[in-house]
């Protein structure tokens, strides 16, 4: 299967230039996307483009990972209703750095004639003056063929207008294929749906500068079945950086997709064949209550993008958290791992001296930190036998709470009720 017929099964693909296929079985074919510097780390929004270059490796092709150090001071209009702030050069360094460490961990730098590189578009745009690029590449794009692309109109169109600092984009992001198709062979550039109007304005350059020909290709932008964006909670984004995202948390926000979502998702984020997939759909139709296609498309990139011990430590924690798992295990965490558990999770700061003396577990949960509103209330869900610290049931109302309770030398987890934790952080 080819490349373009993987993305195609895989319900991938959004547009298609004509000629690209056949242009792909001619043999290895250099293609690259671009991704923005503005953060220092990619989020889950940028999986489709990253699965795309895997693909795209793994059909013989070489992928290049630009990582715009110019665009990013520039800033793309596409999809946004207004100019996003620009980032310095030392910000944006850092960045790149960032997002190349990350790129690593899903294409082989090394595997020969196909080894995927990194370019940055800072080096071939910090010597290139204004006067020179407005000669050597604004004279052969009219304005009428810029004004005509969606994502201008659209900005136009709106209340925020557009500067002439985001109307140039589509010009610099056309010169990096024009620069690339030039210097390292690069005849095809992919990225998102919202994407197709820079790209093709690429192409355009290419044929009008130098009356050579490249292709374009775009992905599907990933949606939501409820029609809510792909990729963010309540919380933000969902980052691949675990001091961003939790592990836990960025296993949880896989785990809690719905059924729809599910079986479309593991078929664009994991490398699982279509016989492997319709089992698992066989499989997960019979009992969906089981959520075979949410475990399997969770366990797969949670180990992809962090490790298999980051994917044991958040099913412990799922299991620990809605189930009946042991709490021993959070004794072998770091505190930011343990952290990253009960993100969300109401914390209280507790006085390690006084526990040091004990506490009475009433005035601990009702007045030291307030898991209840009153002593009187903790005293009655206590004598009810609704209250546990570290998964144990609390025996009664003159309990004393004292340092061999800590988990970690510093932290008790306390639960009203089943499912209402708090975290207690002795300091």
């Amino acid at each position: 299967m080819n490349f373009v017929e993987e993305l195609r099964w895989r319900g991938m693909l959004h547009d298609i230039m004509p000629g690209t296929e056949e242009k792909l079985n001619e043999g290895v074919i250099a293609g690259y996307i671009g991704f923005d510097p503005t953060a220092d780390s990619l989020h889950v929004g940028h999986l489709t483009q990253i699965m795309t270059l895997i693909h795209f490796q793994k059909a013989g092709h070489k992928p290049y990972a630009l990582v715009g150090g110019a665009t990013g001071m520039v800033g793309d209009p596409s999809g946004k209703s207004q100019e996003r702030n620009l980032l310095s050069a030392e910000i944006l360094n850092h960045n790149q750095a960032a997002i190349k460490k990350q790129l690593e961990k899903f294409l082989d730098f090394n595997s020969g004639a196909n080894s995927a590189e990194m370019v940055n578009n800072y080096d071939w745009f910090k010597e290139f003056s204004f006067l020179d690029f407005i000669r050597d590449v604004g004279k052969h794009l009219t304005v009428n063929y810029m004004m005509a692309k969606d994502s201008v109109k659209k900005r136009l169109e709106g209340d925020s207008g557009l500067s002439f600092t985001e109307f140039s984009y589509q010009l610099i992001q056309g010169y990096d294929f024009y620069y690339l198709w030039k210097h390292k062979g690069c005849f095809l550039q992919m990225g998102g749906s919202d994407q197709w109007g820079n790209i093709v304005t690429g192409t355009e350059l290419i044929r009008r500068k130098a009356q050579g020909e490249a292709f374009a290709l775009t992905t599907q932008l990933i949606k939501k079945a409820d029609g809510n964006k792909f990729g963010k909670t309540e919380s933000g984004a969902v980052w691949l950086d675990p001091s961003r995202t939790s592990p836990y948390k960025f296993y949880q926000f896989w785990l809690n997709a719905s059924d729809e979502d599910a079986k479309n998702w593991i078929r664009i984020f994991t490398l699982k064949s279509k016989e492997e997939l319709e089992a698992l759909d066989a499989e997960h139709d019979v009992a969906p209550h089981l959520r075979v296609v949410q475990k399997a498309l969770a366990k797969d990139i949670t180990i992809r993008v962090h490790s298999e011990d980051d994917y044991e430590t958040a099913v412990k924690s799922s299991e620990f958290l809605f189930g009946n798992g042991s709490i021993d295990f959070l004794n072998g965490l770091s505190d930011d791992n343990l952290l990253g558990i009960f993100d969300g999770i109401e914390q209280f700061q507790v006085s390690k001296e006084e526990l040091s003396a004990g506490v009475n577990v009433v005035d601990l949960l009702g007045d030291k930190a307030k898991v209840f509103p009153s002593k009187s209330e903790a005293k009655k869900m206590i004598q009810g036998g609704g209250v546990s610290l570290n998964k144990t049931k609390v025996g009664g109302v003159d309990q004393l709470i004292d340092q061999s309770s800590l988990i970690n030398n510093k932290f008790i987890v306390a639960q009203k009720g089943k499912k209402n934790y708090f975290l207690l952080i002795a300091e």
